[in-house]
């Protein structure tokens, strides 16, 4: 018998804990080899740990939403068992009369293609009681997505609704779609615990409020030139790298051309020191279906507009799919946050810690505007950076958006250096 330990992977070095999510397997069960056996929580990031050997779990020492840290086991693997318990398992399916060959075939692609669900979908699953295997996986080798389940769940007529007692109120069902007059009768509530990354968040959030003196200047921008630039090259764009041409990347390179002439704002606080990095490492907040999660553009300066469009796409669907690593989340020197996708006039973004800056980008409307004393229709945009006034003095704060304004106003800036 080679037993194995089923350990807890290396979090990060800013992690110090985390939340096993949900087994995919039970006692008895037969796992194969990179097979994932379990979604583990962190407060940044859902971790999948795959079977380090294909064999058969005899023992599950820490059940789900257990807390676990580092190197800790939660189960063991019997390598040497899967090879007598997988003859005997499929030797009454090879005696049945019943099975063809065809049907016995669709049966086993059936099972490799389904039946694994990514953690966002998994926790959905769990949440309205269906088994992975009941979902048709659109994903990754045939791996069942969020919007899988969401398909699932529409096409499933409603459960009746349980008669509500004076002792308990009914459960308030998770929905995607806007709440209807039914869901909303006999005043219901439910009591959900944060998840890890959301009360992380609002841990940090907390500290920030608390250990960083905001201040926040404003300053509106003519997107007309960039708006220009990019109706001329789009299409040429995309069909040269293969990814569409957005704003995100003008932002990116205008934050960049800016810090470079105003340090400080790039800076961070460690104690009584001020640390002035000499890199640019931006991190773009994303929105994701666990919360907001920032991943990082490293060395920002170094890449091409292409690059950060194809890093920013794949950010995108790592963070829709759960696959964010911690690798993509630490770090980060400065950060940018797009309300503007939303809706967002105005806002007063929160610094992210240790950062000692954060970009705040809205909604482009058109506006009337004064140019050479005429009132004229332009598309603007209200610029808002939040910066820590203990090392950021208004005179730089104020000139760094301006330089912000100035490369978004006039693109040939940054090819110019100026």
């Amino acid at each position: 018998m080679a037993i194995l330990e089923i350990k807890v992977p290396q979090l990060s070095e800013s992690v110090a804990e985390a939340t096993l999510l949900q087994w995919h397997k039970k006692v008895g069960e037969t796992v194969t080899r990179d097979e994932n056996m379990i979604d583990i929580e962190t407060d940044k990031v859902v971790l999948e740990l795959p079977a380090p050997a294909t064999g058969v779990i005899t023992q599950i020492i820490r059940d789900d939403n257990s807390t676990v840290v580092a190197g800790e086991v939660i189960a063991l693997l019997d390598t040497d068992l899967s090879a007598a318990v997988a003859p005997a398992a499929s030797a009454p399916a090879a005696a049945a009369p019943t099975a063809t060959a065809p049907a016995a075939a669709m049966a086993a692609s059936a099972n490799t293609a389904s039946g694994i669900a990514m953690p966002a979908a998994a926790k959905m699953l769990a949440e309205n009681k269906l088994a992975a295997s009941d979902v048709a996986g659109t994903g990754k080798d045939g791996r069942v997505t969020k919007g899988d389940v969401i398909s699932q769940l529409e096409k499933k007529p409603a459960a009746p609704a349980a008669p509500a007692t004076a002792a308990a109120k009914p459960a308030l069902q998770q929905v995607t779609a806007p709440m209807s007059a039914t869901m909303l009768a006999n005043r219901p509530e439910e009591r959900v615990p944060m998840s890890r990354l959301r009360a992380r968040i609002a841990e940090r959030l907390l500290q920030s409020q608390s250990s960083n003196a905001i201040l926040t200047t404003f300053n509106e921008v003519n997107m007309q030139p960039v708006m220009d630039l990019r109706t001329k090259y789009k299409d040429k764009f995309e069909k040269e790298h293969g990814v569409k041409l957005g704003f995100m990347s003008f932002f990116v390179k205008a934050v960049v051309a800016a810090l470079k002439k105003y340090p400080i704002i790039n800076a961070s606080v460690d104690g009584n020191d001020i640390v002035y990095h000499g890199y640019f490492d931006i991190g773009i907040a994303v929105g994701s279906p666990r919360g907001l999660v920032v991943p990082i553009l490293r060395d920002a300066d170094q890449m091409t507009i292409a690059e950060i469009e194809k890093k920013i796409a794949e950010f995108g669907n790592k963070a829709k799919e759960g696959k964010l690593t911690l690798d993509d989340l630490n770090g980060g020197t400065f950060s940018i946050s797009n309300g503007g996708v939303f809706g967002s006039m105005l806002s007063t973004p929160i610094i992210n810690p240790p950062q000692s800056a954060i970009l705040g980008i809205h909604a482009t409307k058109e506006r009337a505007v004064v140019e050479n004393g005429q009132i004229v229709i332009r598309p603007m945009n209200y610029f808002a950076m939040s910066y820590d006034h203990r090392i950021i003095d208004g005179r730089e704060a104020v000139l760094g958006l301006v330089a912000m304004k100035e490369a978004m106003e006039d693109p040939a800036r940054l090819l110019l250096d100026l």
